[in-house]
């Protein structure tokens, strides 16, 4: 496993995290049992970082997790989320709400002190206003919170919170569908010392490989419900890409997979090898998706015929529907 620093957390995480959305909710039905096993794979594959929110079956997966860590020796950096358990207006974010969601992110992952919250992908109003960064840093003075970062769903909430001196990270979808944080969110995060979480790394699945025109996902799966942006943001569910469309351009992807790596380790190894990227978060259901995954640091970087490959499709196929929404 390769280790990054985190630059203004001054702490090392594995290249490859877990991404614990899906042991919450949305992704069809996990049970404690398999979100538990998974966790353990990934632990023992080496992540050292795992990324989950309050909203996340209303505090499911934070509590699958605290009740992994109180069974885990070795540490472990848990980078949560808060925000979207209401309405998306400016006026809720205050320190008062902000008390109370951490209070509530720490009983359930059981620990004193949040390794990391995040902003989970709020207004942009939100990202401007110095009160409300004024008040994370009081959870950060007060122990509450070791640092705070922002998830964000656009370039220009990311330059936005890269700027204020205190954020630690910025958590943004990066894939080989979403090419436009490279022209600018990564150099001026590295410049910054902000760490990059790489998001929605394989599409929502489909960088996997895995589904063809006959795949058909559950009524409690927002690759099904979520297609046009009826509960959140189209964004979130295959990059904004049309399922098609997408479909499309992992077939003339596969032409460029090396010998003996797969379609998803493929797409991950694309975001590793992006400079700034600090750690990327692939989502797994069972623990031999959690292996693979994080199989992927182990292999070596994409030839330049692949990267290449993977810029040509963007900008034939994707790039019109995406690079100007987000």
């Amino acid at each position: 496993m390769e280790y990054r620093r985190f630059g203004r957390i001054g702490r090392d995480v594995s290249v490859v995290g877990l991404g614990a959305w899906q042991l919450g909710a949305d992704w069809g039905e996990v049970s404690t049992d398999d979100a538990l096993a998974t966790l353990g794979a990934a632990v023992d594959a080496g992540a050292t970082f795992i990324d989950t929110a309050d909203v996340y079956g209303d505090g499911r997966s934070e509590q699958v997790i605290g009740e992994f860590l109180r069974k885990q020796p070795e540490p472990i950096m848990v980078a949560t989320k808060m925000g979207r358990r209401v309405p998306q207006e400016h006026a809720n974010y205050t320190a008062a709400n902000f008390k109370a969601w951490t209070d509530r992110s720490r009983a359930n992952l059981g620990v004193d002190r949040l390794d990391l919250v995040q902003l989970h992908c709020p207004p942009t109003a939100v990202f401007q206003d110095d009160q409300i960064f004024d008040a994370l840093d009081a959870l950060v003075d007060n122990g509450a919170i070791a640092a705070y970062g922002v998830s964000v769903e656009t370039v220009e909430q990311a330059l936005i919170a890269i700027a204020r001196p205190h954020v630690a990270s910025v958590q943004i979808i990066f894939n080989a569908f979403r090419l436009k944080p490279l022209d600018q969110v990564l150099p001026a995060a590295q410049a910054a010392g902000v760490g990059i979480i790489a998001r929605v790394p394989l599409a929502s699945g489909l960088l996997s490989g895995r589904y063809d025109a006959n795949t058909t996902f559950g009524a409690d799966d927002h690759r099904n419900y979520n297609r046009h942006g009826e509960a959140f943001d189209v964004g979130e569910t295959f990059s904004g890409v049309d399922f098609a469309t997408g479909l499309r351009a992992v077939e003339r992807l596969r032409a460029y997979v090396p010998a003996g790596m797969t379609m998803a380790q493929f797409a991950l190894r694309w975001v590793i090898d992006q400079p700034g990227v600090t750690v990327v978060i692939p989502g797994a259901r069972g623990p031999e998706q959690a292996r693979g995954n994080l199989a992927t640091a182990e292999l070596p970087a994409l030839p330049p015929e692949a990267l290449a490959g993977v810029r040509e499709t963007y900008d034939e196929l994707i790039r019109p529907a995406v690079h100007d929404r987000w």
